[in-house]
């Protein structure tokens, strides 16, 4: 195939049609409205995992923005109720066979919900997703983010000193990680041995770690230690979603924006501009809810049981 042809065949691109439009139909049955927000904005995201696209307008830094969901809660805040967007989103950096630096992303909240009905919506929906025969299979599990890495490591990653798991670090990946931080080490050991063993279908895990909460509310469990309303959904292996129930303290969520940016100094990344209008939103009163982004063309990708996003995308980076 040249290069000045899509990436995508044409029985792809009419799947991914036809995908978004029962997206659609499923979120107007749910009474969920559709949002349309700005892919530009002045201020990035401060995640230190995480770069933007900037881009200059009229002499001033701009951001392409890495996901909805600023905007978003701007509009939570302003009373919207259940929202969802599908569109764009950009960033930095990635390009490889599940990823693209433009890519399409489904992000929904719903107001009074926890994280686990969002889990359960989820997994209703990308049931009739994948269901082309009128009799899903797909199969659903949930584990917690603990039981993973006891499976696997027999520790707490919760409770486990941070020298232990830099111990740990090294040895499944290289000495260098010996001085690595807490949310390093267990991102590096979940990557390489956990999520290689997940089961097949959709699976949850939850209850993340408190160094790795981003936007989400931290809890204390029965046992007395921290963790995160947070949830990643993977499928057959792969990950395709992030959720939260939301954080909505605005001086917490102040106060990790500049550690993100402390740390991306630290590491010689730009600092970004932190979203005032997000935190005035949040001081206004953000209402309790959960929400979740899912890559649809990842999701796509494991459809069509395809490797590459450039399959399933018309035009990847590599041809434009």
């Amino acid at each position: 195939m040249s290069d000045w042809q899509p990436g995508a065949s044409i029985k792809a691109l009419r799947r991914r049609a036809q995908l978004m439009s029962l997206i659609r139909n499923f979120f107007t049955h749910q009474s969920v409205m559709e949002v349309d927000v700005p892919l530009l904005s002045k201020s990035g995201v401060t995640d230190i995992n995480i770069d933007s696209i900037c881009a200059t307008l009229s002499g001033s830094l701009a951001y392409l923005q890495t996901s909805p969901e600023y905007f978003m809660k701007r509009l939570l805040a302003s009373g919207s109720g259940d929202i969802y967007y599908l569109g764009k989103a950009f960033r930095d950096g990635e390009i490889g066979n599940k990823h693209n630096p433009e890519f399409t992303l489904l992000e929904w909240y719903r107001c009074g919900w926890d994280e686990h009905q969002l889990m359960f919506e989820l997994a209703d929906l990308v049931s009739q997703l994948m269901d082309r025969d009128g009799a899903s299979d797909l199969k659903v599990t949930k584990i917690s983010y603990e039981d993973c890495f006891h499976d696997k490591f027999g520790l707490n990653p919760h409770q486990a000193s941070l020298s232990d798991l830099q111990d740990l670090a090294a040895a499944t990946g290289s000495l260098s990680w010996a001085g690595e931080t807490r949310a390093n080490c267990l991102d590096l050991m979940f990557s390489l041995k956990v999520e290689p063993q997940l089961p097949e279908g959709l699976v949850f895990v939850y209850d993340y770690p408190a160094c790795q909460a981003a936007l989400a509310a931290i809890t204390t469990t029965e046992q007395g230690y921290k963790v995160s309303r947070r949830f990643e959904g993977f499928l057959n292996g792969v990950e395709i979603a992030n959720g939260y129930f939301e954080l909505r303290d605005p001086v917490e969520q102040r106060r990790r924006f500049d550690l993100d940016n402390t740390a991306r100094q630290a590491t010689g990344k730009p600092v970004s501009n932190i979203d005032t209008k997000l935190l005035d939103a949040m001081h206004s009163g953000l209402p309790a809810c959960a929400g979740v982004a899912l890559g649809l063309d990842r999701l796509l990708m494991s459809d069509l049981e395809l490797k590459s996003i450039d399959q399933v995308i018309p035009f990847s980076w590599l041809r434009c």
